[in-house]
């Protein structure tokens, strides 16, 4: 069985590493112009809130799928996580990619950022 391009098609994502709400807002908006497939945020343990600032990427935009690069699922409440995700997903009509993992080893930013 062969596959086709059009059966698979590639899909690209613009990639924000750092940036306030309105920052990314904008960049989401000029990347769907541009075409891109995807807009992705960093989510830091402690700083922007990536959620906050995929909602307003999802104000401004209609088509750009949007997510995250990777939530640290190990230092969040997932409960929290899974509320967050359900809610811009219901707000971006469907479009949010939510990608999990453990994140990076503890290292001196993260020591003593836990909550209780």
């Amino acid at each position: 069985m062969t596959l086709t391009k059009k059966e698979f098609p590639k899909k690209y994502g613009f990639v924000l590493p750092y940036g306030d709400a309105q920052t990314c807002a904008d960049l989401a908006n000029e990347a769907e112009k541009a075409g891109w497939d995807g807009f992705f945020v960093w989510e830091p343990v402690w700083g922007i809130d990536a959620w906050v600032c995929l909602t307003a990427a999802a104000m401004v935009t209609e088509r750009i799928r949007l997510g995250t690069m990777l939530s640290p699922l190990s230092r969040m409440r997932p409960w929290k996580l899974a509320s967050e995700a359900a809610t811009l997903d219901n707000l971006s009509n469907g479009r949010v990619i939510i990608s999990v993992g453990l994140g990076a080893p503890a290292t001196i930013e993260c020591h003593g950022a836990g909550s209780s």
